[in-house]
């Protein structure tokens, strides 16, 4: 049965330096709260898996130094500009960068969800993203001649991390229609969540919840985390924080204004 931790920092015991960590797009439940205590624990050397894009998170990561390879397909702070930590990350050289399309990185996870060791996808033919990834095959189709496709290997986390709105007292977790997030767990060695509040009823005995709950055997441990998105949206329940996240693109825009966002956001020594 999952543990209900007491606090966030109890559930992430699972995230450590070095581990491979999938974390969902901004649209899915992105668990800022617990993205903010990994930066406090000073984790290092993470791979970060983003299915399939990023914004505020691996920004925030990326920038306090946790993130040593980033595989995803985008990283964006959307109407309020590029990502500016991970711009710098970049063109720096300070991280490895995995550059993936959205379909590549859902198929890879879906390889390991299935069981198999790799998984094809035809799309990749004639794109120079081939180039750069060298784990990426490309063979004949063995089915018909001059019919090439491309192998993607299983992509295999330590941990699935992410925040949905509820969780039961057996560790079900309610993902409504995020089913990505199911994937995620589902190839995962362990799946930490963050969820707004703990609820009573067994949410995989109500017809109403059963169909969007992951069970509890797929979850590793839950901490409530009210408002646990934050800044981020959270589907059906609250919205992005725009006004946050316009005042993070400008002090982000430099490594002192960074830091600065660091002490007042994260480590929490704001000016009284």
């Amino acid at each position: 049965m999952p543990q209900i931790a007491q606090t966030i920092d109890d559930a992430l015991a699972p995230v450590t330096d070095g581990c491979l960590l999938v974390v969902p797009r901004e649209v899915s439940g992105v668990p800022m709260a617990a993205t903010r205590a990994l930066v406090r624990r000073h984790v290092k050397n993470l791979h970060l898996v983003a299915l399939p894009t990023s914004s505020l998170q691996a920004d925030l990561l990326i920038g306090a130094g946790c993130v040593a390879t980033l595989e995803t397909s985008a990283v964006s702070l959307g109407e309020f500009g590029p990502a500016p930590r991970f711009s710098a990350a970049v063109t720096g050289g300070t991280i490895r960068m995995m550059d993936a399309t959205c379909p590549a990185l859902h198929a890879a996870l879906q390889a390991t969800e299935k069981g198999v060791p790799f998984m094809p996808l035809r799309g990749l033919i004639g794109s120079d993203i081939l180039k750069y990834r060298s784990d990426w095959k490309v063979i004949d189709s063995p089915f018909g001649n001059d019919d090439p496709i491309v192998l993607l290997p299983a992509i295999r986390p330590d941990v699935a991390l992410f925040h949905a709105p509820m969780a039961d007292r057996d560790g079900n977790v309610w993902i409504g229609r995020q089913r990505e997030l199911a994937t995620m767990a589902h190839a995962a060695r362990k799946t930490v969540a963050t969820v707004e509040t703990i609820v009573d009823n067994d949410l995989l005995a109500d017809p109403v919840t059963a169909a969007g709950t992951l069970p509890g055997f797929y979850v590793d441990a839950v901490a409530v985390a009210p408002n646990g998105a934050w800044p981020l949206p959270l589907p059906d329940h609250y919205a992005a924080d725009a006004a946050h996240l316009a005042e993070y693109a400008r002090l982000a825009a430099t490594a002192e204004g960074f830091k600065n966002y660091l002490d007042r956001y994260v480590h929490e020594k704001r000016a009284v």
